[in-house]
């Protein structure tokens, strides 16, 4: 890789710090849930915010693309959007006699799929070829999307009106999910205080620039991960498929996934080596939803976090001799 791409680490974490004072300045009480989303744009993975409408994830998405210069767009599901919406379709143009492509919401840095699961599964699946190639297919023409390119979906908590789970195959795509949940009281009168001359968004500016972010982004490719945390993160991953609570364990691309997670919080803490308390940090947000629950579990209450807090506390942790002391 061309090393001129390349940040330090102290750089590197400097730059990070400067996007999430940013965001929070806009985005108030969800500090940690700002974090992890720069950890996985960071990391080239999209997210899934599941909550209830109204606290403010639509806000985190325009707070980010503001913050990072993005090109910023966003689509609300709903029942009758097509696929075609979303990818773009080809026009028949009568004067040419040609076939003319018109872009579809995708084409963006930043697409806020909003209240996915209220939408069809075709539509839904229309997700599935851009978030894991950067790119579209239409009539047989593979269309490629702007760099960096990151999706942050939203969901409506299973079991309200006119929603549909999304399939696993679908939630596998997705490196993170999160649950923004409801403000604490100081946070949210600090809310109402921020929106009584304007709303405070309109009044952000951009941090840095897409070079930079994919600067970023090559610096966290980068990052070292010692054998000892790779074979940890195996054994995490092969836990979750022994547990008798589970059906279904964590999948190789759910091990990459955190693994890929794991290196961006190392840079954003400021070093360009991995410990096994950055895959902790990020580990059930990036496990949980590519796990299902037992009859057994589902009966007795018990939630996939839970389950994936006791892997975590059974799995020996590795010993990394070069960076003790």
């Amino acid at each position: 890789m061309n090393q001129s791409k390349i940040m330090t680490a102290r750089d590197a974490a400097a730059y990070s710090q400067d996007i999430l004072h940013a965001v929070q300045s806009v985005v108030v009480g969800k500090d940690m849930i700002i974090l992890k989303v720069l950890l996985a744009m960071l990391a080239k993975g999209h997210v899934l915010l599941e909550d209830m409408p109204g606290v403010g994830k639509t806000t985190l998405a325009l707070a980010f693309a503001k913050t990072l210069g993005l090109d910023y767009r966003r689509i609300q599901f709903t029942p009758d959007v097509l696929p075609s919406d979303v990818t773009g379709f080809s026009v028949y143009q009568k004067e040419t006699g040609m076939m003319q492509f018109k872009e579809g919401a995708a084409f963006c840095n930043l697409l806020l799929a909003d209240e996915i699961n209220r939408t069809s599964p075709k539509s839904q699946s229309a997700l599935l070829e851009l978030m894991e190639e950067g790119a579209v297919t239409v009539d047989g023409v593979t269309y490629q999307l702007p760099q960096p390119y990151c999706v942050l979906a939203t969901e409506n908590p299973a079991g309200s009106v006119g929603t549909q789970m999304l399939p696993e195959s679908q939630l596998d795509r997705f490196m993170l999910r999160l649950h923004m949940g409801y403000p604490d009281l100081e946070s949210e009168v600090q809310i109402l205080l921020a929106r009584t001359d304007g709303n405070p968004i309109d009044r952000l500016e951009p941090v840095i620039t897409r070079q930079e972010l994919m600067m970023l982004q090559d610096t966290a490719a980068q990052v070292y991960v010692d054998q000892s945390i790779l074979r940890y993160i195996a054994e995490l991953s092969a836990a979750t498929r022994r547990h008798p609570m589970l059906r279904l364990g964590v999948s190789p691309r759910g091990s990459l996934a955190l693994c890929s997670a794991a290196k961006a919080t190392a840079l954003v803490r400021g070093r360009d080596y991995v410990i096994p308390d950055d895959l902790r940090v990020i580990a059930k947000e990036t496990f949980a939803h590519r796990v299902l629950l037992s009859a057994r579990a589902k009966t007795e209450n018990i939630s996939a976090e839970q389950i994936l807090e006791e892997i975590l506390g059974s799995v020996p942790l590795p010993q990394l001799k070069r960076y003790q002391g």
